[in-house]
């Protein structure tokens, strides 16, 4: 399938319009699966970063857009969601020659994601707790005391090329909904969808509440985290950067949340139904060429089921369907970049050096049509031990290593064995045995007999180095909030005041 793209420009969008960058400069953009260039855009610098910031605290400061009452903003985001559904195709179809990410999956999964999102923290919004009342002390006296929660202010949000959409969606909601203002930047390999997501926003809130600058993490992400009018820094990406990131924000003690990577275990235990737990291992590593932070990378298998499965996951894996992703027909579409399928072969490599055995894949491979594309085969790694470097590095891309077990703790203690937390999975038809396993995993989420299962109402994030902080869920909404505690004394007389006497005694 050959697919002829027109080349677009983008520029950065602050204050509600559109503004080249100061500098006139921009970079390329290019499609995955063909690698034709597909756009050029905007190439941010400090200063670009600068003009945005100072939008977002001008809209922030007038207040017109931080005293909305809740149900107002309710409205406003149930408004977005209907933009998003309205603009779907356009936004999957940027989303899909710049991520590589197939239109049967953005279609059937991305967008319903991000309505759902703003419609669900809508709903939160007219029930979150903005004002809370304590019950009267004892002592010192009769008074009157509030919690108040309120906006942050200014919020920069750096998100990862692998959903620029669907991410990006995880930081605009919430801090809309608390009040907030934002300013995004996009990974430079997938800024379009992000761009269009903000022009289309911009026609329900005021000019500057969402802006959007791009370029590189080095100049223009570094220079928003770095600004002294950004109150909060909320990042998706890989565990470098946010070591990066939280070491830039230390200068001014940023609120902060991170979403770092991933290495997450799976865990067939003997019972589990394979009819669904091999095609769902599968989904949970494979979707979206194994480039989820989710990914469950590590299946670990018990030795009498283990030859059986392996030779079902090797069969299913075969019949995957590479292609052009804006081919409905189409499994799996290709890795970022050129450098990403190089960092993913080089992995591969060293599992064959360290002693595991290839089983699946392995090769990167040239799709009819798409003879410049960067595509990787589905990999299936056996005899994989879980110290090796395929099985305790991220990979980030469509390599499974599979790791035999004889007792369920030796598999709860390998599963542990690694510095992520964020996801892991068992599947097994004994509920209450999952349950106990789930217990005992160190993640932040744990899918059983299912994989990628997020909800906009529960809270996603990780353990260990996967991160700091939870996104989606009614968790999102206090990260994006401020804690004041109002003290009112209803005590009229001096005389009625002993706690005075601490310090003045008897005077």
């Amino acid at each position: 399938m050959t697919v002829n793209v027109d080349v677009q420009t983008f520029p950065h969008f602050i204050n509600g319009k559109w503004e080249q960058a100061g500098s006139g400069e921009t970079f390329d953009v290019f499609n995955p699966a063909t690698g034709e260039l597909v756009a050029k855009v905007a190439k941010g610098t400090e200063a670009d970063v600068d003009r945005a910031v100072k939008a977002a605290r001008a809209a922030f400061d007038k207040g017109d857009w931080k005293n909305m009452k809740p149900k107002d903003r309710a409205k406003v985001l149930f408004a977005i969601s209907y933009k998003i559904a309205e603009h779907a195709q356009e936004l999957a179809y940027l989303e899909a020659i710049s991520s590589g990410g197939t239109v049967r999956r953005i279609g059937n999964s991305d967008i319903l994601q991000m309505v759902d999102l703003f419609q669900t923290l809508a709903n939160f919004t007219l029930e979150y707790p903005f004002s809370e009342t304590l019950p009267v002390p004892p002592f010192p006296g009769p008074a009157h005391n509030f919690i108040w929660r309120e906006p942050i202010g200014v919020c920069a949000a750096i998100t990862p090329w692998n959903l620029p959409m669907v991410i990006a969606t995880w930081k605009m909601a919430p801090a809309l909904a608390m009040g907030n203002t934002i300013v995004i930047k996009p990974a430079s390999y997938t800024p379009l969808s992000t761009l269009k997501l903000a022009e289309i926003i911009s026609e329900v809130v005021p000019p500057g509440v969402i802006n959007v600058v791009t370029g590189a993490g080095t100049e223009a992400g570094e220079a928003l985290v770095n600004h002294p009018q950004v109150d909060k820094v909320a990042f998706t990406g890989s565990i470098e950067v946010g070591r990066r990131i939280m070491s830039l924000v230390a200068g001014t003690i940023k609120n902060t949340t991170l979403e770092l990577g991933g290495k997450s275990p799976n865990i067939l235990l003997e019972d589990a139904d394979l009819n669904i737990a091999l095609p769902g291992s599968l989904f949970g590593v494979f979707l979206h060429s194994g480039q989820l932070c989710e990914s469950g990378t590590r299946l670990f298998v018990p030795d009498k089921l283990y030859d059986q499965v392996v030779a079902g996951l090797v069969a299913l894996a075969s019949k995957l369907k590479l292609g052009n992703p804006l081919d409905p027909a189409t499994d799996v579409g290709p890795v970022i970049s050129k450098k990403q399928k190089e960092s993913i072969l080089s992995y591969i490599e060293s599992g064959k050096q360290e002693g595991a055995t290839l089983v699946c894949g392995g090769k990167a491979v040239t799709v009819p049509g798409c003879e410049q594309g960067h595509f990787i085969e589905p990999t299936i790694f056996t005899n994989v031990t879980n110290d090796m470097k395929i099985a305790q590095e991220e990979i980030f891309g469509p390599v499974l290593c599979v790791i035999r077990y004889s007792e369920v703790e030796e598999a709860i203690q390998m599963a542990n064995d690694t510095i992520y937390g964020l996801a892991a999975g068992v599947w097994t038809r004994n509920v209450n045995r999952a349950y106990e396993v789930a217990r005992k995993l160190q993640a932040g989420v744990v899918w059983i007999n299912d994989w990628h299962m997020l909800r906009s109402d529960a809270p996603f994030g990780g353990y260990k180095q996967s991160g700091i902080g939870r996104e989606m869920g009614k968790h999102s909404l206090d990260a994006y909030t401020q804690v004041k505690h109002v003290h009112t004394s209803m005590s009229p007389e001096l005389e009625r005041r002993s706690w005075y006497g601490i310090l003045f005694g008897q005077n």
